[in-house]
């Protein structure tokens, strides 16, 4: 709706997961040198932690598009499921096909792919997503895939991504063999508040991209200070609000995003 009056070629604060908007943080950089680390050097287990609309999910998608062709990747987004659909959707997403009837047969069969695979110079990497909703038994299973190596390196590369409550579940009595296989390990934080206005302007710049420069969008500094301070740095938080600031200042005709445009749009948005 206010794409045309912004002159913006796209919605520059959606809250979908696209690595075409990802924004370089600190934490955020110092999170994918954690994952590229652990894969090209062959590490086994990784876990990547953040709070709720921290990026992780846009960091999967970067590390994704960053990777090189020997290296080959599973992507499980919702692993809401028992062990042997686990490691039956991680030979679907592998390409692997065969009759399987059990989980010793699909161990397996991952088992040799790996083995060719990594004979060819090729590195396999699986990622889960929302990893805190893993069972204790699916975590386990985990384990034992992580057993997967040769007396040189490790077979398959295992990226948990998920929530705080993943490095608490990690701490369980009954799950202290996993946590001890756990090489390479990351928490990402919240943007402070310089990052936050450079996040802001990072987005805009890419949505205005080919569009006229005598039109650009400001965030006034108090603007940017009342988004800072309601979203805590929040990037999932941010894009909301600042959507819901450029949809209002459309309706105002307003070009510059004041803090009283945002104040209202605070008012409009329930922060969990």
């Amino acid at each position: 709706m206010y794409k045309e009056f912004y002159h913006l070629q796209e919605n520059p604060f959606n809250v979908t997961s696209d690595p075409d908007f990802f924004f370089s943080s600190t934490h955020h950089l110092e999170a994918f040198s954690h994952l590229l680390y652990g894969i090209q050097q062959r590490k086994g287990i990784i876990v990547i932690t953040g709070e709720i609309g921290t990026g992780k999910t846009t960091l999967c998608r970067m590390l994704l598009n960053r990777l090189d062709k020997s290296v080959k990747t599973a992507l499980i987004l919702n692993p809401s499921f028992s062990p042997i659909q686990l490691l039956q959707i991680i030979l679907k997403d592998l390409g692997i096909e065969g009759n399987f009837k059990n989980k010793f047969a699909l161990a397996g069969a991952l088992n040799n792919f790996l083995l060719e695979e990594t004979g060819r110079g090729h590195n396999i990497v699986i990622i889960i997503d929302e990893a805190q909703n893993l069972s204790v038994k699916q975590l386990e299973q985990i384990r034992l895939l992580s057993n997967l190596e040769t007396e040189k390196e490790k077979l398959l590369q295992l990226v948990l991504i998920g929530q705080p409550e993943l490095a608490e579940k990690l701490k369980l009595s009954s799950l202290r063999q996993l946590n001890q296989r756990v090489s390479v390990r990351y928490h990402i934080m919240p943007l402070n508040k310089d990052e936050v206005r450079a996040y802001i302007n990072h987005r805009l710049k890419i949505a205005q991209a080919g569009s006229p420069s005598n039109h650009p969008i400001k965030f006034t500094d108090n603007a940017i200070n009342l988004i800072y301070e309601r979203s805590q740095g929040t990037p999932r938080m941010i894009n909301i609000l600042c959507d819901r600031a450029l949809l209002a200042g459309f309706i105002a005709e307003a070009r510059a995003i004041d803090e009283n445009i945002v104040q209202r749009s605070v008012e409009e948005v329930v922060f969990a």
